[in-house]
């Protein structure tokens, strides 16, 4: 019986003190992000890149080539140029690339992702936690034959979360901050 009565208090605890957890979000919060996307024109800048991690990430990351106080899976990216911009119709980029690319990358000296110009299929949503979702599809600037597809949730708290798929290269994710265009 006293078990029982152990199990039950453990699990009122647990499913309190997860529910507590939760951060909330102010309505001034919920309204300034409304209103940034209402016609959205803001910039991204991110503070860490997420490579997928494979054997040859972490080798990489063995052998130290990867900055200090990173890891295979999460590089500190506050210290390298960095953006992505959505002004009137057309989105800009700049990110880093870490992992590995499948197919040639042509001969040029572009490494990151880099693009420039109206999206396809854009969509926006906002969800039902305040947040709001895009999704779109736009060509590399350098190298025409390379597609993105860029999912991008921004949350009240202006915290930002770009991932960025393509078939030529690992998909890679992107932490950051959000801010209107002036």
């Amino acid at each position: 019986m006293k078990l029982s009565h152990f199990v039950f208090g453990f699990l009122i605890l647990a499913i309190t003190s997860c529910s507590s957890s939760k951060s909330s979000v102010t309505e001034a919060q919920t309204k300034a992000l409304d209103s940034m996307m209402q016609k959205p024109e803001f910039s991204i800048k991110s503070s860490w890149a997420q490579p997928q991690v494979t054997s040859a990430m972490n080798q990489l990351a063995n052998v130290g080539l990867i900055p200090s106080g990173s890891s295979a899976g999460n590089i500190d990216i506050s210290g390298i140029t960095n953006y992505l911009k959505m002004q009137q119709d057309s989105v800009r980029a700049k990110l880093p690339f870490f992992g590995e690319r499948h197919f040639g990358g042509g001969y040029n000296n572009n490494e990151g992702i880099e693009f420039e110009g109206l999206p396809n299929n854009l969509k926006i949503k906002k969800e039902k936690n305040a947040e709001y979702t895009m999704q779109f599809n736009i060509r590399d600037t350098n190298s025409p034959s390379e597609t993105y597809q860029v999912y991008i949730t921004i949350w009240p708290n202006l915290n930002t979360d770009i991932t960025v798929t393509s078939a030529q290269r690992n998909p890679m994710r992107y932490q950051g901050k959000v801010q209107a265009l002036e």
